[in-house]
């Protein structure tokens, strides 16, 4: 199937590893022009050199903390300046701090949503001008399941991330006319270096996998394939949606 990314200009945020590396990759490989940041210079060089070997397009990798607004606006810049314009942008960002409500005081949650909420409202904001002027656009936010089904010890994704639900069902309302759609992609338990990190020394991790109706893990390319569909042309008439790439993990519709 032939997705219709050639060539698109993609912005995917926190995608020097993890399920942004993954997305980008996707992206890539389907001749997409890919534009990553993130804040380890090292992990960002070896990223790229293998999303220029997987794909035909042009890769642009700078370093951005995505809590500072002006580097925000600089990755912005630079990414707008070599690209002329954005087609596609995925939001994203590292796993939130593990914790219940006792963990963190208000700075803690002025911090997670400046991470989860603002940066995407912000990449939004500068990337919208031009897409309505294309009269084209793929916006897509990655999440959690954590915003349908609560996660045990991840109260900050549980609370933050779901406002993230009502800002793409009701932008998506506002741009469909405009060939922009809006959608949001909820990971289950993905096999990435974060999910190792919080298994690490879990002495549950195979009744954690046995919770999951498919009794596994899943896969990022898994994940990565989805969200190429959402972000393509073929997607035009999918707007306003959250999808669970979960292997049914989550019990509710």
């Amino acid at each position: 199937m032939d997705l219709g990314l050639k060539g698109k200009n993609a912005l995917i945020l926190a995608s020097s590893k993890g399920l942004g590396k993954g997305v980008a990759l996707e992206l890539a490989q389907e001749g997409a022009n890919v534009a990553i940041c993130g804040r380890d210079e090292g992990v960002l060089e070896t990223t790229k050199s293998e999303l220029e070997k997987s794909g035909a397009g042009m890769v642009i990798a700078e370093t951005c903390n995505i809590l500072d607004w002006d580097d925000r606006k600089q990755f912005f810049e630079k990414v707008k300046s070599s690209f002329g314009s954005i087609d596609i942008l995925v939001t994203n960002t590292g796993g939130p701090d593990a914790g219940s409500f006792g963990d963190f005081g208000l700075e803690d949650w002025r911090r997670f949503y400046e991470s989860m909420f603002l940066s995407a409202v912000d990449f939004i904001q500068m990337v919208l001008p031009g897409m309505k002027e294309k009269g084209f656009g793929r916006i897509l936010t990655i999440t959690s399941v954590s915003v349908k089904q609560p996660v045990d010890n991840l109260i900050s994704s549980n609370a933050v991330r779901t406002a993230l639900l009502g800002l793409v069902k009701s932008l998506s309302n506002e741009l469909a006319p405009l060939g922009i759609t809006v959608n949001n992609l909820m990971p289950g338990y993905t096999k990435t270096d974060r999910l190792n990190q919080l298994l690490e020394g879990n002495p549950n991790v195979d009744k954690l996998k046995d919770s999951v109706p498919m009794k596994r893990f899943g896969k990022v390319d898994e994940f990565s394939a989805a969200a190429a569909f959402l972000l393509s042309e073929r997607a035009s008439y999918i707007t306003g949606q959250s999808l669970a790439v979960d292997g049914g993990l989550v019990k509710g519709y």
